[in-house]
């Protein structure tokens, strides 16, 4: 019997995009987000609501498109990724779930309100954050990373969540939960991605700061740390030939697929995870981390 993950692309051909997060419909071959093998639809996440930024593609649709099989109502937040976008909201809605787009720019503060707003004014209740979306521009050495790229990264990976996070907490009760996404290169490090090493590093602090401080009022606060994940981020950030060998450096020898990831999601927001927070869970093919 073969498992899921055999039947997936390990490798993918060389290529490169040019825009910052990336598009999935560009991709080649396209990142798996779902797969008949990987069961969801218990009803886990029934009467939530949740807002997953970065939803458009990625780890973010995978994502997506689980909680609307396990009950929840999506709010996907987005750039101007609007086919992409578009195409995960057709996903949802084929499964009779319910999905609101917001698009917008997550490093302005207003913006957060604008989300909280919007998802109160159409869903009436906030169960669930993701923090998902992410930028990335790698340099081979600190003195070549430009200061634009640099605020830019801090800008939206912590600064965006940040902003975001305060805005949902007072709409946040007991049972409810935020899930950060970090990666394993807040715990290995990166030669190339100093900089956005670091704010997943930060994001690792801020989710266990964040659960002991929101522990009292019953929030759970939790990271998931992928691996080498194939998602829009990668063809845009790196050269065709790394693009090529991504997820050969690991021990099962592939890249995954964001649909490997869904389930992590799943939990820690669900019932099944009610006594876990202030924890990461690490998705990355099989690296060891020491922490």
């Amino acid at each position: 019997m073969t498992t899921p993950w055999s039947q997936f692309p390990k490798t993918a051909p060389e290529q490169t995009q040019d825009q910052q997060p990336g598009l999935e419909t560009q991709m080649n071959p396209r990142p798996i987000y779902d797969h008949p093998d990987y069961h969801f639809g218990n009803g886990r996440l029934k009467d939530k609501v949740a807002i997953i930024t970065g939803g458009d593609s990625g780890i973010g649709r995978a994502v997506a498109l689980a909680y609307a099989k396990e009950g929840a109502k999506v709010v996907i937040v987005y750039n101007n990724e609007h086919e992409d976008a578009n195409e995960t909201k057709q996903a949802i809605e084929n499964i009779q779930g319910n999905c609101l787009l917001i698009s917008g720019d997550l490093t302005d503060k207003f913006f957060a309100n604008e989300i909280v707003n919007q998802t109160l004014e159409t869903f009436h209740q906030i169960n669930i954050l993701v923090n998902n979306a992410a930028v990335q521009y790698p340099q081979n050495d600190i003195t070549q990373i430009k200061d634009e790229d640099l605020h830019q990264t801090f800008a939206v990976n912590y600064f965006g969540t940040f902003y975001l996070t305060r805005a949902v907490v007072p709409h946040l009760t007991e049972g409810d939960c935020i899930i950060n996404t970090t990666s394993v290169t807040a715990f290995e490090g990166n030669e190339t991605l100093i900089d956005y090493s670091s704010t997943k590093g930060a994001l690792t602090a801020f989710t266990r700061s964040l659960s002991a401080n929101l522990a009292k009022k019953g929030i759970r606060v939790n990271a998931v740390a992928p691996g080498p994940i194939w998602t829009p981020l990668i063809p845009a950030s790196f050269d065709a030939k790394k693009v090529s060998q991504h997820g050969a450096n690991v021990p099962m020898k592939r890249m995954g697929h964001p649909v490997e990831l869904a389930g992590a999601y799943v939990l820690l927001a669900s019932n099944e995870g009610s006594y876990i927070s202030g924890i990461t869970l690490h998705v990355n093919g099989g690296t060891i981390i020491n922490c």
